[in-house]
């Protein structure tokens, strides 16, 4: 097993004043990080060397408390405004690593809004973060916040994050490394997993599992609220209510949908020793008339929760190609037969002459080609009618000169 980093986010509930700290954290760590962004840009455009974080931070930092205009950074922990340039820092790598083809290509950093529903910041070791041993969190200039601890931490963590999502809820966000003591006992079940809108999941095993959509059943309130915030003045605090509303909506939906993936992936995992997928080109298929079901589907989620708790807990976890012919091949004697039309969902090889399920088909081959040992037991396949060969099947018009010797 492998070292696994896994994050752990809590609620917060911090008063009214405390409110107002987290919020002044929240501005002065988002100038921060606009100073040095405008700072390197300036440099880019006048073609001078990229200023490094050592002289931002004695320059946009400790430099700018000294100055009228940025008194007010002193406020807030210096920790949390050092983080701020170690985000840029972090933005900055990850476009450059983008264009050298080291991973997938990002935007180059951009200036952060005040009027952005999303806002963290960060506390290292050295801003001296606490749990007490009331279970309350202590953070520095802000004090004692209010936690809803769920579950206990493996470890204790070097670093905290609060976060203000677009639901105006706070979260204590906690990232940890998870070590050997996780490993589950061996099991020999494996399995592939088909993914589609109509079941959200089909095992080869002939397990279908349905889908939640989750938010199609929560259009009613949706609408309901985003019509309410339209017809709202903007810049009003009407209008910031019920925006606030609409956010909470979206974040009771995204919650459902992100509790069952951790259901259902955990108990794929459990059960079973490797666990193989397609790899499906979701952002094509977002672009279709079916966008919003795959959207609330959520298979990439979904497939990035089986990956790292498959490595968490010692098991195999396999993904083949996209362009692998899973719903055209006979998953029992292994005849291509072209594609199908969506609307066919069973179908009859027209060699080995086996009634096919076409979702489960796909899910065993999608097991075969990741090299796993599964059958089709216990699913929806029978034999029908096997054609005879056409070397015998009665008389021909013209005869056949005989093959014999």
């Amino acid at each position: 097993m492998i070292g696994v980093q896994l994050r752990y986010s809590f609620r917060l509930y911090p008063s009214a004043g405390q409110c107002a700290w987290l919020a002044k954290a929240f501005g002065c760590a988002r100038v921060v990080y606009n100073d040095a962004l405008r700072a390197r840009e300036t440099a880019r455009s006048k073609g001078l060397p990229f200023p490094k974080t050592g002289d931002l931070s004695k320059s946009l930092i400790t430099g700018a408390k000294q100055t009228p205009e940025r008194a007010w950074l002193g406020e807030v922990s210096a920790v949390v405004l050092q983080q701020s340039l170690r985000d840029l820092d972090a933005a900055y790598r990850n476009f450059f690593d983008g264009l050298k083809g080291k991973r997938p290509r990002m935007g180059a950093p951009r200036y952060k809004s005040r009027k952005d529903t999303r806002q963290a910041v960060r506390f290292t070791a050295n801003a001296r973060w606490s749990i007490t041993p009331g279970g309350k969190l202590r953070l520095p200039k802000i004090g004692d916040v209010k936690v809803k601890w769920s579950r206990t931490l493996p470890c204790v963590p070097s670093t905290v994050t609060v976060v203000k999502d677009s639901a105006s809820r706070y979260f204590a966000s906690f990232v940890v490394e998870t070590g050997p003591e996780e490993v589950l006992p061996k099991t020999t079940p494996e399995v592939g997993i088909d993914l589609g809108l109509g079941h959200f999941a089909v095992l080869s095993d002939g397990t279908k599992i349905d889908s939640p959509r989750i938010l199609r059943r929560s259009e009613k309130r949706l609408k309901k609220a985003q019509r309410a915030l339209s017809r709202k003045e903007k810049g009003s605090k009407n209008r910031d209510k019920a925006r606030t509303r609409v956010a909470r909506e979206h974040a009771r939906v995204a919650d459902a949908r992100r509790e069952f993936h951790h259901q259902l992936s955990m108990r794929l995992i459990r059960e079973n020793q490797a666990v193989a997928v397609e790899d499906l080109a979701v952002k094509g298929l977002a672009r279709t008339r079916l966008a919003k079901s795959v959207h609330d589907a959520g298979w990439s989620a979904f497939v990035a929760m089986l990956e790292y708790k498959a490595a968490r807990y010692a098991r195999t976890f396999v993904r083949i190609g996209r362009f692998e012919p899973t719903s055209q091949v006979c998953s029992v004697c292994g005849v291509k037969d072209g594609p199908k039309p969506v609307h066919i969902r069973v179908w009859t090889c027209g060699t080995c002459g086996t009634v096919l399920d076409r979702d489960i088909n796909a899910a065993v081959n999608i097991a075969k080609a990741a090299g796993l040992a599964v059958t089709a037991c216990g699913a929806q396949v029978r034999p029908g009618l096997v054609p005879a060969p056409r070397s015998e099947t009665g008389t021909h018009p013209t005869p056949r000169p005989s093959t014999a010797r």
